[in-house]
């Protein structure tokens, strides 16, 4: 089955986590929206991440999978209670009668959910785990492994869809960027600002404290600008390490905003540097001058953005992702210099010493 024999479908795209994967996947629906103008897209995911979709002026409706419920059920073994859940939420979504379901997250739990779906034709993007028994179609994972975004440019291409315009899209409401705006005047950003996101879920992708209290000290030195520090509740402890020496130049936002009301600042921001998390990932989704640091993972070195760039330096166990081998040296990232960065940033925002 080709979804070019299909006509003005209703299709629902599974990716419920992670936030930069979902970025990264966001592109699907302007393909989609090119090749079938009348289609009714829907996306699945979890709660968590919802409003990175609800605001995409070509998605039709953004459906959550109830999982907190779920997962309480079975860890109290509430066998029928669970049964009941699941059963509800297979009637939700039946009644959205889905021709096309795509799951792109390729997991059992993403594949169960796309089954679920009760979507006549079912399509995983390179499925594991079991879920490739569930799905009618599986497309191997392909692409210029380098480029952003690579394998849904590449699963774009084999379900025939447009791709010359595969850009990330994040959408934003009046009242995020009215929230964003009064962000910057409480907190006297008019004249401008730098971003940084410090923060992942795992340590190994962390640049080191010192060295963003170095890069502190430099941008205050050289450019006199503040640096708007952004991150989620969980990090808001970890954000307390950094900007020690320097508090006087960073405004701390950790924890303090929604993911849309971060998204909507990164747009206001001249500049934006930051470790392989989704927050750096939506600079490069928003068109500003960004700075991505990786070292244990490397999701792309090709941003397709002249004023986004990556700094990464390969070792030979590199990139390790979730095995680290270093025993906690993780030597890749404290390869990354400030003065390396510095230089580089000087360059993304198109001036020499002092950014406009």
């Amino acid at each position: 089955m080709k979804l070019s024999d299909l006509e003005n479908p209703s299709i629902l795209i599974v990716r419920l986590s992670a936030i930069g994967d979902i970025v990264f996947a966001t592109p699907l629906i302007h393909a989609i929206r090119r090749r079938y103008p009348e289609a009714r897209i829907s996306w699945l995911v979890q709660a968590e991440s919802k409003d990175l979709l609800e605001c995409h002026p070509e998605l039709d409706q953004v459906l959550v999978w109830p999982r907190q419920a779920w997962e309480s059920h079975w860890k109290k073994r509430r066998w029928l209670d669970l049964w009941q859940a699941i059963r509800q939420f297979r009637q939700l979504l039946k009644v959205h009668r889905f021709d096309v379901a795509l799951d792109v997250q390729s997991l059992m739990k993403s594949g169960f959910l796309t089954w679920l779906s009760g979507a006549e034709h079912r399509i995983g993007l390179g499925s594991r785990e079991g879920s490739q028994w569930l799905m009618d179609q599986v497309i191997a994972k392909g692409g210029e492994p380098t480029r952003i975004a690579s394998e849904y440019h590449h699963f774009a291409q084999q379900l025939e869809l447009p791709v010359d315009e595969f850009e990330m899209h994040i959408g934003l409401s009046d009242e995020d960027n009215s929230q964003a705006d009064a962000l910057l005047t409480a907190h006297g950003l008019e004249r401008g600002f730098i971003a940084i996101c410090p923060f992942t879920t795992r340590p190994q992708k962390h640049w080191f404290n010192s060295s963003w209290n170095e890069l502190l000290a430099a941008v205050g030195q050289r450019w006199q600008l503040p640096v708007v520090m952004l991150g989620g509740p969980g990090d808001r402890s970890s954000s307390l390490a950094i900007g020690e020496r320097n508090q006087e130049s960073l405004i701390n936002l950790t924890g303090e905003t929604t993911l849309r009301q971060a998204a909507a600042l990164i747009r206001r921001a001249k500049l934006i540097i930051g470790v392989d998390t989704g927050l750096t990932h939506m600079g490069i989704a928003m068109n500003r001058p960004t700075l991505c640091l990786f070292g244990s993972t490397r999701p792309y070195l090709d941003t397709t953005h002249d004023n986004a760039a990556v700094i990464y330096h390969p070792r030979q166990c590199s990139p390790c992702k979730r095995k680290p081998t270093c025993n906690g040296s993780f030597d890749c990232m404290r390869d990354i210099k400030v003065t390396e960065v510095m230089r580089h940033a000087s360059r993304l925002a198109g001036l020499d010493g002092r950014v406009r």
